[in-house]
């Protein structure tokens, strides 16, 4: 992989080629890296282990939220974004709302993805343990190290062309512990033995019955589905595409394989009882270790460790762009944004490694992670895409109302909205968004009602 990285620098002859691959990628290419970029540590080790633990409802997170993002993004983002011609996605809110409006994108959506990356710091290294008896506090570091070496070689080409690799190796590993699950799980006793070992409750993919437990994993699903779309990873494969029709379709496809193919761990999770798996982290690594022949486990660790590394470089890029172009260039103009680039890249990966030794769960890192999009950038990506009222004010207003309220709950412990105060059960993540729409919609329409029935009368008066 590391020479495929390597060969990919002779194609970066400019800032466009290593921030967006020269807007060249094919329909292949482009849906390999999108599924390969975002199918890492949650899909293939965190959610099984999720899964194990409180059944089939964690899926909302992953792998079903995602994969619903991936689609929502290409039947309605995709194809307007890439006819923009913008490198970074914080481009969009200085274009469409000014200039504030952008460095303050850039500053919630930077910090946004430092537990994203943390959580494949932690999965792959909890890897490297199981397999190698390598300590957890030194994998980190060996992970994080080997993570932004590949993300230094030669931007998003060699993510591209790496993330291909990857995809292939996660198809095969993924058909390779699907067949050798079945077949155990058969000789088992098949679906009855899974059915008898797993409580009935875990097998209940939507929460039926109690109100409460319905709106919670609503919530959840939506951090998964919306909190993603106005990520600078999901951005800059679109911004890569060939076309816009290119950008549409590679997001609907990797969707749709992301969620067939995560449901692979997902049914390991809930499978783990059954097949005696003893472990109490690391459900997937642990079957294989237990179930594979040795030449079967090499070819699956193998594919673990290409999704995480695969999403781990990716991860790292994208907010390492956005710091670069659209804040770090602002203080030093005259510093090429490829040098700025791999400068804010060794930032990043720090940052994360902070994170990473925080000792917060894989599960409640990407969690966070995806919360941060969806209540403080998704209203006005969506109000300044499909709509012509709000200006920057609104915007502005939409994006501290909406951190500002999330920030206020993270740091008091409440899940839900208003905490003790207010007995109702509406989680927080939907509270905050609903707030960020309500201020943007009411910045903007005064700000209508200003231009029609107080500005324009002066005017013609005068």
């Amino acid at each position: 992989m590391l020479g495929i990285g390597m060969r990919a620098r002779s194609r970066v002859r400019s800032a466009e080629d290593y921030l967006v691959a020269g807007r060249r990628l094919s329909l292949p290419l482009a849906s390999a890296t999108l599924f390969a970029t975002w199918f890492g540590a949650g899909t293939m080790l965190t959610a099984s282990d999720q899964i194990r633990a409180e059944g089939l409802g964690a899926a909302a997170l992953e792998p079903i939220g995602p994969g619903l993002c991936l689609v929502l993004a290409g039947a309605f983002f995709a194809g307007r974004l890439w006819r923009m011609k913008l490198l970074t996605l914080s481009d969009f809110y200085r274009r469409r709302f000014g200039p504030r409006a952008e460095v303050l994108a850039s500053v919630i959506m930077v910090p946004g993805y430092f537990g994203w990356i943390a959580a494949q710091f932690v999965a792959l290294a909890g890897i490297l343990e199981l397999f190698w008896g390598i300590p957890l506090r030194h994998g980190l570091w060996l992970v994080a190290a080997v993570g932004t070496w590949y993300t230094l070689l030669g931007g998003m080409w060699s993510v591209t062309l790496t993330d291909a690799a990857q995809a292939a190796l996660i198809v095969v590993g993924l058909a390779v512990l699907a067949a050798t699950m079945l077949a155990k799980l058969a000789a088992a006793g098949g679906l009855d033995a899974l059915v008898g070992s797993v409580p009935a409750e875990h097998l209940k993919l939507v929460p039926a019955g109690d109100p409460a437990a319905l709106v919670g994993w609503l919530s959840v699903l939506a951090v998964g589905a919306l909190g993603n779309i106005p990520g600078q990873d999901l951005a800059q494969r679109i911004f890569s595409a060939r076309s816009d029709r290119v950008a549409s379709l590679a997001c609907v496809v990797s969707g749709v394989l992301y969620v067939a193919l995560g449901l692979v761990p997902a049914f390991v999770g809930l499978a783990a009882d059954a097949l005696g798996v003893q472990t109490s982290r690391s459900t997937v690594p642990a079957l294989a270790a237990a179930l594979m022949t040795p030449a079967l486990g090499i070819v699956f660790v193998l594919a673990i460790i290409a999704a995480v590394m695969s999403t781990i470089e990716s991860a790292i890029l994208a907010p390492s762009s956005v710091l670069a172009h659209n804040l770090l260039a602002k203080l030093e103009p005259r510093a090429s944004t490829i040098a700025l680039t791999k400068v804010a890249i060794l930032g990043v990966a720090a940052c994360s490694l902070g994170v990473a030794y925080s000792g917060s769960s894989a599960y409640e890192l990407l969690e966070s992670a995806y919360a941060v999009g969806m209540v403080g950038l998704f209203v006005p990506l969506v109000c300044g895409l499909h709509g012509r009222r709000g200006d920057e004010r609104a915007a502005l207003a939409a994006m501290a109302a909406g951190i500002g309220i999330w920030m206020a709950h993270l740091a008091l412990g409440w899940d839900t909205f208003a905490g003790p105060w207010l007995d109702v059960p509406v989680p927080q993540e939907l509270a905050a968004t609903g707030i960020a729409w309500a201020a943007y919609e009411g910045l903007a329409v005064g700000a209508a009602y200003r231009r029609r029935w107080v500005i324009a009368p002066r005017l013609r008066g005068s």
